[in-house]
């Protein structure tokens, strides 16, 4: 095989003679193993031992099958498929094929599963128990039937909101939902999802203040979609705010951002909370990710809400950070392109 085909192939390919020395490597592999490999034994670069049989099959002739190997490169472990086939001059020719990004989608779905499953297993097992009850010995006791059916509904709304944010996230995360660009104000949708939250807010004794909305804020975008996104951000606030607190949202114009390199509407969610510790701020957008798993159910979270923000947000071209302090509160901060 000459050099400039092996070259123009855009996998890593090693070819290895009868004596099993490395006859030569394309670009790809040299950045891999190193420039200096030719003439040496394969198994000085490669020796997981199902890889090792099926060059040594490919070499004498013999049936091979893909294998996997793992090799670190910058910093990081990759995942590759390892190929064996005859060389026409004798040996093999080894090709790597890159995995690893289907196995990390593999095991996303894999760890998804097992998030949703996990979230509907534990309010079906409480409403299993709650029926059981019901239809034995508090079959005929009122105030019991009462206070069961109440907790019943608990744990079906429950359920409803984890199915309702699981469909959201399906639809923003499907490439071809075309998010709608209307003229909107801004200040309207937070005003509205102020007012909707009002009696949660109340029922803490939390004040909502709206800063910068003394006129409109018009830009372009999905006025369901950010919608979604203040009612999240200002619903997550009440909820892990201090009682009897503030929650604020400020809308402010920037001449110019350097992440969205132009003018920008900034709006910031802040509540006067627990605050969070800065070894989860990276990973509050993930799926099914809580900081405190217990106080999230008790309170009816999802683990959902942030990870739907972030993806209205990227649809609408604009970035989405979190700023927060044990014992000082946190602040979700929506950046979104100005007209």
């Amino acid at each position: 095989m000459s050099t400039d085909l092996i070259e123009a192939v855009p996998v890593p390919i090693i070819i290895v003679n009868r004596e099993r020395r490395i006859v030569s490597l394309n670009g790809f592999a040299r950045s891999l193993y190193g420039a200096d490999m030719a003439g040496r034994h394969y198994m000085t670069i490669i020796r997981e031992p199902f890889c090792v049989q099926q060059i040594e099959a490919a070499v004498t002739g013999r049936q091979t099958h893909p294998a996997e190997l793992r090799r670190r490169v910058d910093e990081r472990e990759r995942i590759f498929s390892l190929t064996a086939a005859p060389w026409s001059e004798g040996g093999a020719i080894v090709t790597l094929i890159d995995e690893t990004e289907a196995h990390d989608a593999e095991r996303m779905r894999s760890d998804f599963v097992a998030n949703v499953s996990h979230e509907l297993k534990t309010p079906l097992t409480a409403l299993r128990g709650l029926i059981e009850t019901l239809s034995g010995a508090a079959q005929n006791d009122a105030e019991a039937r009462v206070r069961f059916l109440a907790m019943m509904a608990e744990e079906t709304e429950r359920m409803h909101r984890l199915v309702s944010d699981l469909l959201s996230l399906n639809r923003l995360e499907d490439a071809d939902v075309v998010t709608r660009n209307d003229r909107i104000d801004l200040c309207e949708i937070i005003a509205a999802a102020r007012q909707s939250l009002s009696d949660s807010a109340a029922a803490r004794g939390i004040s909502i203040v709206l800063e910068g909305c003394h006129e409109p804020v018009p830009l372009h975008g999905d006025s369901d979609q950010l919608r979604q996104v203040f009612n999240n951000l200002v619903e997550n606030a009440i909820k892990y705010g201090e009682e009897n607190g503030t929650v604020t949202i400020a809308v402010s114009h920037e001449k110019y951002d350097p992440l969205l390199r132009g003018p920008a509407i900034r709006a910031a969610v802040t509540d006067d909370g627990r605050g969070i510790g800065q070894e989860h701020l990276a990973r509050l957008t993930e799926r099914f990710y809580r900081v405190d798993r217990h106080r999230s159910r008790q309170i009816g979270g999802t683990g959902l809400g942030l990870a739907i923000v972030k993806h209205i947000v990227r649809r609408h071209r604009g970035w989405f950070r979190i700023a927060s302090q044990v014992g000082k509160g946190s602040t979700f901060t929506v950046l979104l392109p100005a007209d």
